[in-house]
């Protein structure tokens, strides 16, 4: 169990993340600042460019659009998420938030091409129908 001895784990700044989350009553009042650090944190622990994906997204939900993709950008190995839909997800969110909705849709139907079940899917599609 992660919660009982003395090693300290990835597990631990895992929950940590997740009690930000849900102590905040809003995404507008999550402590984005303290995610990013406890993903940094997590990162000299474990290397995932999933992982770097999650703290590029809480930059751009502390710093904007602008700082997201500059992460996003910085990511060590990024074509290991090329299969992964919520990389082109993040990409869509935040071209989107720029104002780019044309790029944006280009990035969810990435998504939703490589969409791993229906529910995804159908979420990303539902993002494309908003866009056109």
């Amino acid at each position: 169990m992660s919660s009982q001895g003395a090693d300290f784990s990835e597990y631990h700044l895992e929950a940590a993340i997740a009690a930000q989350h849900a102590s905040a009553n809003g995404i507008e009042d999550t402590d984005w600042q303290a995610i990013v650090k406890l993903y940094d944190r997590l990162l000299e622990l474990h290397q995932s460019p999933v992982i770097e994906l999650n703290r590029a997204i809480a930059i751009g939900q502390n710093g904007g659009p602008e700082e997201a993709l500059e992460a996003i950008a910085a990511i060590s190995d990024v074509k290991r998420l090329s299969g992964y839909p919520f990389y082109y997800a993040a990409l869509g969110e935040f071209e989107l938030r720029r104002g780019n909705s044309e790029i944006a849709k280009t990035y969810f139907q990435s998504a939703a091409a490589v969409a791993r079940n229906p529910i995804e899917q159908e979420f990303f599609q539902r993002r494309i129908k908003r866009l056109e």
